[in-house]
């Protein structure tokens, strides 16, 4: 073996292992939520996204560098979570398609947004040590809309991403928080956030 074909002894340790899933609320001190908290069943598993969209102050001027440290400063974040569900409840459709009532079993979109279209969602996994990985996508709401497909023999699928909103209340705070725990002997978790 090469002298630089080395990888930490934590590896096995830190991987985060199978799909997760999707929580209205959970507690990352804890570890615990509820069942009724769980948004639906997925498939293909789940990818939250957090990007950092940047300013180069310097790139229109002459003999500076490109990407020069100094000169760079982030405009913003762009934070989303993406799945795809097996579900179709008259709550999953609504937040699917962002901005929506629901009456009974009736879903109408609509065409104002308010407060209560947004909301928090969490994706949680685990970890090969027994630990967790939790993502909190803050004031979270459907950007790509609806899109059901179904196939002849096969289940309908509808694909869904979620975008964090900042809030002028807290404009400095970034929508996404992660979240890592590590696991014990007792094969309960302690947080490390």
């Amino acid at each position: 073996m090469g002298k630089f074909t080395k990888i930490p002894e934590s590896t096995f340790k830190e991987l985060q292992v199978d799909a997760g899933i999707l929580l209205k609320d959970f507690d990352p001190e804890t570890g615990d939520f509820k069942m009724e908290d769980i948004i639906c069943a997925t498939t293909g598993g789940i990818s939250p996204t957090c990007t950092a969209t940047y300013s180069d102050y310097g790139e229109d001027v002459d003999n500076c560098p490109a990407n020069m440290l100094e000169l760079k400063r982030i405009d913003g974040w762009e934070c989303t979570l993406g799945f795809t569900s097996l579900g179709t409840s008259p709550e999953l459709l609504r937040l699917a398609l962002g901005a929506a009532t629901v009456d009974g079993n009736k879903i109408t979109p609509k065409m104002s947004l308010e407060k209560t279209d947004f909301q928090d969602v969490w994706w949680v996994g685990d970890k090969a040590d027994g630990g967790f990985v939790a993502v909190r996508l803050m004031r979270a709401l459907s950007t790509g809309g609806l899109s059901l497909q179904t196939t002849k023999s096969g289940k309908g699928q509808i694909s869904v991403t979620l975008t964090g909103h900042f809030s002028i209340d807290e404009q400095d705070v970034v929508p996404m928080e992660f979240y890592s725990t590590s696991g014990t002997a007792e094969g309960e978790s302690e947080g490390e956030s």
